[in-house]
C-alpha cells in the first residue's frame, strides 16, 4: 500500500494545543482520554464534509509529536461511481505514481492544511460536544438523586420567579412556586432544598445544562429535613410514615416509634421543641403538627385535625370517609383558614373528612329519620374515639399497667388483647410474632408484668 506524505513543521502550536486539552479535561473534571476522543471524533466529522459523508477516514493524533493528520483511502478503479472511496489512475498519480488499478491508496492531511474556516468549524463543533459531555455527565450524576436534600448558593434571579442556584457541578432551579411564602435571597445567600425532578432539556440554547428542579415548598423537603436534625429519624428508629403540608401555612406530620421505650413525637420535638427550631426557622416558621400513628382511624383522624378538639368521629372504611363532630368554638380551627387544616388532616389519613359543629350536628341530625340514615352510612364504624376498648365488668385495662405506651395498647388492642388479665395470660413467644412487637418489645412487656402484678400462688 502506498502512501503519500508531506512535510510539515507542526511542532510549537499542536504542542500548546494538546496541552490546552490536558488542561481542559482537569477544569471541566472529565478524562484527558475522553477529551481527545471527542476531539477525534470532532476532526472526524470536519473531514467528512471535505472528503464525503461515505468517505473512509482516519483521524491519527499523536500528542508526542506533536501532530494531527486524517488519512483518506481510495480505492484506484477504470470507472468512479463512488466519489467518496474511489478515484481513477490518473487521479490517483497525481500524488502516487506507482498507482495501478485495484490498488488500496492513502492521502494523509495535516489539521495545519485546513482553511480558518475549517478549522474554525472544527473549534465550534468541539466546543459543542464538551458541553454536551458535560451536560449528559452531570444528569448521570444527578438523575438517581431526585428526592435527596442538596444545599447550594444564590446565583440570580430570573423574570422576578425563578432562582438559579449554583450546586457545584451544575445549576439548578427554584421556581416561585417551589418556594415558601417569605424566602428572600438574595446574592451570598445559602439555599436549602429537595431535589424534585431531573431532566435533559430539550431546548439547550437559553440553559445548557440539565433541568434540575428544587423545592422547598414540598412534603418531602421537610421529610428531609427531620431525617437531618433528627437523630432517631435518620436511624430509622422514629419512622415518618405521611406528610401533608401547605408551604407557608403548616405541615402535619404522621409518624410512628418502632421502639417501644421512643416517643416519637417527643423524639422529634425535643424537651422545649428544642429539636424542632432549626427545622421551623428553615420553614419560614411554618407550624408543624406531629401525628403519632393509630390503629384505630377514628383516633388517628382526631389527632390530624390538631389543633381543634374533636367530640366523635363516624368512620366508613369502605368510602373513605369520616363524619367529624367538633365543639363549636373548635369549628374554625378544625376547617382552618381557607379549609386548609381540614384539607391537610384528610391528605394525611387517606379520608374524604366531614367536619360538623356541635350545634349543626344536631340540627341536620335531630330527626330520627336523619339518625337512622347516619346509622345507616356508618353503621359499621366506632362512633366515638375513645382509646379502651369493650371490657367486661371484671376486667382491668391496659392503660392501667404503669409502662405500656399507647402505641403498644394499640398494637396489642389490635391482636386482640384488650386487658390486663388478657395480657397476663399471653406467653412471651406469642407476643413475639405479633407485628409491631417482636422480641425486645416483648421482653420489655413481659418485664412491666413482672414488676407491677402480684400472683396468687394456686
Amino acid at each position: 500500500m502506498a502512501v503519500k506524505k508531506s512535510a510539515k513543521q507542526q511542532g510549537p502550536d499542536l504542542a500548546a494545543f494538546f496541552e490546552s486539552l490536558r488542561e481542559l479535561a482537569q477544569m471541566r473534571n472529565l478524562s484527558y482520554d475522553q477529551v481527545i476522543e471527542i476531539f477525534r471524533g470532532t476532526v472526524l466529522s470536519a473531514c467528512q464534509k471535505k472528503f464525503g459523508l461515505d468517505a473512509d477516514l482516519d483521524v491519527i493524533l499523536e500528542p508526542k509529536v506533536p501532530e494531527v493528520s486524517v488519512v483518506a483511502r481510495y480505492t484506484v478503479v477504470e470507472k468512479v461511481e463512488n466519489a467518496d472511496r474511489e478515484l481513477t489512475e490518473t487521479d490517483a498519480k497525481t500524488t502516487h505514481p506507482d498507482a495501478a488499478v485495484g490498488q488500496t491508496i492513502e492521502r494523509k492531511e495535516y489539521l495545519t492544511d485546513f482553511s480558518r474556516i475549517g478549522t474554525t468549524n472544527i473549534r465550534n463543533i468541539f466546543s459543542q460536544r464538551i458541553k454536551e459531555l458535560e451536560r449528559e455527565l452531570v444528569f448521570n450524576d444527578y438523575k438517581d438523586r431526585v428526592g435527596e436534600l442538596t444545599n447550594g448558593q444564590f446565583l440570580r434571579w430570573r423574570d422576578k420567579e425563578i432562582v438559579y442556584v449554583d450546586l457545584g457541578k451544575a445549576e439548578g432551579i427554584l421556581p416561585r412556586k417551589e418556594q415558601i411564602p417569605g424566602d428572600r435571597f438574595h446574592p451570598g445567600s445559602r439555599i436549602k432544598a429537595v431535589i424534585k425532578a431531573v431532566e435533559l432539556k430539550k431546548d439547550k440554547s437559553r440553559d445548557p445544562g440539565p433541568y434540575i428542579l428544587l423545592s422547598r415548598a414540598s412534603g418531602d423537603f421537610v421529610k428531609r429535613l427531620f431525617e437531618q436534625e433528627i437523630p432517631e429519624v435518620y436511624d430509622g428508629i422514629v419512622e415518618i410514615l405521611n406528610v401533608a403540608r401547605e408551604a407557608g401555612f403548616r405541615t402535619k406530620l404522621l409518624v410512628r416509634s418502632n421502639r417501644m421505650d421512643v416517643d416519637p413525637v417527643g423524639a422529634c420535638v425535643g424537651i422545649k421543641g428544642v429539636r424542632i427550631q432549626s427545622i421551623v426557622r428553615e420553614l419560614q416558621n411554618e407550624r408543624i403538627d406531629i401525628i403519632s400513628y393509630k390503629e384505630d382511624p377514628a383516633f388517628l383522624i382526631a389527632e390530624a385535625l390538631s389543633p381543634a378538639r374533636v367530640q366523635e368521629v363516624r368512620v366508613d372504611t369502605g368510602a373513605r370517609e369520616a363524619l367529624v363532630v367538633v365543639p363549636d368554638d373548635s369549628y374554625s380551627a378544625a376547617i382552618g383558614m381557607a379549609g386548609k387544616n381540614v384539607r391537610l388532616a384528610s391528605q394525611l389519613t387517606g379520608y374524604r373528612l366531614i367536619v360538623k359543629s356541635q350545634s349543626q350536628y344536631e340540627q341536620e341530625y335531630s330527626s330520627p329519620e336523619a339518625r337512622a340514615r347516619l346509622e345507616e352510612l356508618f353503621s359499621d364504624r366506632k362512633e366515638e374515639a375513645t382509646s379502651d376498648q369493650a371490657l367486661d365488668d371484671d376486667s382491668t385495662p391496659l392503660s392501667e399497667l404503669p409502662g405500656l405506651t399507647r402505641r403498644v395498647i394499640e398494637i396489642l388492642n389490635s391482636a386482640g388483647i384488650n386487658s390486663v388479665e388478657e395480657l397476663v395470660e399471653t406467653d412471651e413467644s406469642e407476643l413475639e410474632k405479633i407485628d409491631g412487637i417482636g422480641k425486645t418489645t416483648a421482653q420489655l412487656i413481659m418485664k412491666i408484668i413482672r414488676e407491677n402484678i402480684e400472683f396468687e400462688e394456686v
